[in-house]
């Protein structure tokens, strides 16, 4: 692992303000930084974090303030001298080089040469990689392609990749939202190690537990706006959250008993073609918040797939309603009433270069034609209803999704299946990268629509989350279900045992 220097890092942010076409997304912003420091920086989506995120990795320059680092102003920050500062950022949305393997990925642009005609010297570059790696706990090597890694892994890729330079401050954004649970306490524990070497570090999440696990203080921002801060003796979830919003949010989860319908999703025997040695039963019952979970690489998304026909089955059985689903593909399982939100939002929920209003309406448009032609006020409508429902912050339905926060884009992938009324919801991951705040408007919602009827079937590796959500939950283990528990079962050690087996 690279050996961090003994000079220490002063970074101090003075009244940042950075604003677009229509909002501001900064206004008059400060932050500081000092060796040895985990600060964690908390706020709803929209608030401003990744905004200045950008601005301190030289991606984009703010309109008004300063950067102060080690004393001296920086006038013009750039990423390349971001790096040279020994300043490394892991963003939120990963981008890595699927076509190159894992060493290549992480010393880019820094990669290690020898001989006259300047040949890459893989073994030494591997060689620096592989210890990185375990200091991780990584499940891959320095020669495994990025292509075959799961988005679990990838998150570790880019850690990995920050923890290469010479490092005096590193920035995480939201680090954990694909990591397990053994792999979040890894990477806390690495967070403290660097924090005793004297490093900074500046922790973004969501995760307010893990925010009072490891950080030294906090900073909170709301609106674009700096919202206060808390000493470590202050932290709390109750602390965070109220400066967060600006309110108490007293019943997080409000799980709400009511009577459960008859099964409307039913799974005998289904073998898919990640785990074909083992068959898999599942009853899902109208009404029901019915949770998967288990360690990743489980199964579950697999098994989510297979069900919503993206992946063929190699055997078994899928009921809706009563009635068999054959043949069995996507359009298939959408006009049976068969939704699925999945993990990758980017990749596989939206269309980024649409607008808000192009992306909810899409799934839509056969209820929305007519005579072959869409109606375009209706289309509107519909757009218009689902943002303030789901409380999408954009000041336009014609807004491009690129341009939105990552919990923002998560609800428009939520609001354009929601406009299918659809009997039954997978919901893979559905709060990764969303705020308290949000969360709390998703776990209401996953409520409601409980309590009209809708069978959901939540894929989450969160435990407080599935402890708080959940009317059963069935526990994945190597393809195959461990076992399944009712509510009054559901500890977090109950689940682990079940999910380690």
């Amino acid at each position: 692992m690279t050996e961090y220097p003994d000079k220490t890092i002063e970074l101090d942010l003075v009244g940042i303000t950075k604003v677009y076409p229509g909002a501001v997304a900064l206004n008059n912003v400060s932050l500081s930084i000092r060796a040895g420091e985990v600060v964690g920086l908390i706020g709803e989506n929209g608030a401003g974090k990744s905004t200045l995120m950008k601005v301190l990795s030289g991606a984009i320059a703010p309109d008004e303030g300063r950067i102060i680092i080690d004393g001296e102003e920086v006038r013009s920050l750039t990423p390349a001298r971001v790096h040279e500062r020994g300043i490394a950022l892991v963003h939120q949305e990963l981008n890595p080089f699927s076509n190159l393997d894992v060493t290549a990925n992480v010393l880019l642009g820094r990669e290690m040469r020898h001989g006259i005609f300047g040949f890459l010297d893989r073994t030494a570059m591997e060689q620096k990689v592989a210890p990185i790696l375990e200091l991780l706990g990584a499940r891959f090597g320095p020669r495994d392609r990025v292509s075959d890694l799961s988005l679990a892994d990838q998150q570790l890729l880019e850690i990995a990749r920050a923890l290469s330079i010479d490092l005096r401050l590193l920035i995480l954004d939201e680090p954990t939202s694909s990591l397990t649970i053994s792999e979040t306490k890894r990477l806390l524990e690495v967070i403290r190690q660097l924090s005793a070497k004297g490093v900074a570090v500046l922790f973004i999440t969501h995760r307010l537990a893990e925010v009072e696990q490891v950080a030294s203080r906090v900073v909170a921002l709301r609106d674009g706006c700096n919202a206060g801060g808390l000493s470590r003796e202050e932290i709390t979830r109750h602390n965070m959250v109220h400066m967060m919003i600006g309110r108490d949010v007293s019943q997080f989860y409000e799980k709400t008993d009511h009577v459960l319908g008859l099964p409307v999703l039913e799974i005998k025997a289904l073998r898919t073609i990640a785990n074909p040695q083992h068959s898999i039963d599942l009853c899902l019952r109208a009404g029901e918040i019915h949770c998967l979970t288990g360690l990743v690489g489980a199964g579950r998304t697999e098994l989510a797939r297979a069900i919503f026909g993206i992946d063929p089955v190699e055997g078994g059985v899928i009921e809706i309603g009563g009635r068999v689903l054959a043949p069995h593909s996507v359009p298939d399982a959408i006009a049976a009433g068969i939704c699925l939100v999945p993990e990758d939002r980017k990749a596989e929920g939206l269309f980024l270069d649409f607008s808000v209003m192009e992306n909810v309406a899409m799934p839509a448009h056969d209820g929305l034609s007519r005579h072959g032609f869409v109606d375009a006020r209706a289309e509107r409508r519909l757009a218009e209803s689902s943002r303030d429902n789901l409380k999408i912050k954009t000041s336009s339905i014609d807004r491009a999704v690129a341009e939105m926060s990552g919990g923002n884009q998560q609800k428009i992938v939520l609001a354009k299946w929601l406009a299918m009324k659809p009997k039954v919801i997978i919901l893979d991951e559905p709060t990764r990268g969303i705020d308290v705040g949000a969360k709390a408007e998703v776990y209401r919602l996953m409520q409601a629509l409980a309590a009209e009827g809708v069978a959901l079937l939540m894929i989450s590796s969160d435990m407080e989350e599935v402890i708080g959500v959940s009317d059963r939950v069935a526990v994945m283990c190597h393809g195959r279900i461990s076992g399944t528990l009712k509510r009054d079962q559901l500890t977090e050690e109950s689940i682990l045992r079940l999910a380690v087996e």
